[in-house]
């Protein structure tokens, strides 16, 4: 299976990665709560030729810099206010799995694959805050393997629930009024140390079998959970050397679990920041960092010039330190703003599976299928 040419991902953080983006004139931050601002933000970004968008969410709030707060939307629910305004981009909202029922989430990513005709992805997130345990009351806080593994079997159930449908479980069949055929909808019959699902689904399979499962491999647990489960894994380093030595481990933890590699895209995450000039761009980022009380992330990161920007972009990919990129702005709007637009890909729009060279997966329930 040959690979498709650098991945580009932008990861839509509200304002921006930076707790201090709100604060800029451009940051549109009296929007955020609008849809506008989103379909705006996602169209503009397919346009430029950015292949899939991540939109991130928690049970928390998010840091707004110094003593400040702020709020989020439902990212599921972005996703599929501007499903239908899109064509080819895909989708990926996280959705935090440790307050959340796996079937919920199975029900959600499924009806986005429907709205966008198989562009939805999922990324999977832990909740790991007293905070976010509390706005619950139902279990105390879990030590982060607990928290992955739980989110093992969440992945685990969601994916079973998107097989329990055969393809052809619809029949639609007038004359004798049977709309399913009951031998191809399928219990799961899961039990585990989390969760206990008899299923099936209540929504039949979706566009692409099954939407692909993205988990940002921040720690351990999670790239233990991410070799074993994730179509798309997400990584941070230091540099392009440290990219690459990601990419070579996690592509043989991913053999060692079983599966091939090639099966597999890691995507190298890029704090971004643009800029007409480097100096402006410096000098931008250090006013956020005042703002904020505090600097900026470090390790491998973009500010400077969109020209500057295409460079970086070609080396990552001549360097096969990651199959792919995903941009995360300090400030939304003004990387929408001068990020250069990328050449546009031909041919009718397919699914997110398509974009990625990926295989659409065989219900395993089906007759003939490997259990």
């Amino acid at each position: 299976m040959s690979a498709p040419p650098l991945f580009l991902g932008l990861d839509l953080a509200g304002t921006g990665t930076h707790p201090a983006s709100w604060r800029r004139a451009d940051s549109r931050a009296e929007d955020v709560f609008g849809a506008a601002y989103w379909t705006e933000a996602v169209t503009r970004a397919e346009r430029l030729g950015v292949d899939a968008v991540f939109l991130p969410d928690s049970f928390g709030l998010q840091p707004g810099g110094a003593e400040v707060t702020r709020g989020r939307l439902d990212a599921v629910a972005i996703a599929a206010r501007v499903a239908p305004l899109t064509r080819r981009i895909g989708l990926v909202p996280q959705v935090p799995v440790t307050h959340t029922e796996p079937f919920h989430v199975s029900k959600a990513i499924a009806a986005l694959d429907f709205a966008s005709l198989g562009r939805a992805g999922w990324e999977v997130e832990v909740s790991g805050t007293a905070v976010e345990a509390k706005a619950f009351g139902r279990k105390d806080v879990q030590p982060v393997d607990s928290l992955w593994g739980e989110a093992e079997e969440a992945v685990e159930v969601v994916t079973r629930l998107w097989d329990s449908w055969e393809d052809d479980a619809e029949i639609r069949d007038v004359p004798t009024g049977r709309f399913i055929d009951r031998d191809r909808l399928h219990y799961i019959d899961f039990h585990g140390e989390h969760f206990s699902v008899k299923g099936p689904s209540i929504t039949p399979r979706s566009p692409q079998g099954q939407p692909i499962v993205t988990v940002r491999a921040d720690d351990p647990a999670a790239t233990e959970v991410a070799a074993r489960r994730a179509d798309l894994i997400r990584v941070s380093a230091p540099d392009l050397a440290g990219a690459g030595d990601r990419r070579t481990a996690l592509r043989a933890a991913i053999a060692t679990a079983g599966r091939d590699p090639d099966s597999v895209r890691v995507l190298l995450d890029l704090p971004v920041h643009l800029a007409d000039s480097a100096d402006r761009a410096h000098a931008e980022v250090a006013e956020l960092d005042r703002w904020a009380g505090a600097e900026s992330t470090a390790g491998i990161q973009h500010v400077g010039t969109a020209a500057d920007l295409t460079e970086l972009l070609a080396e990552i990919a001549g360097s096969g330190g990651a199959d792919g990129v995903v941009l995360r702005p300090l400030a939304v709007y003004a990387t929408l703003a001068a990020l250069p637009e990328r050449p546009a890909r031909t041919g009718p729009p397919g699914t997110f599976r398509d974009q990625l060279a990926l295989p659409r997966p065989a219900s395993r329930y089906a007759r003939g299928a490997a259990l």
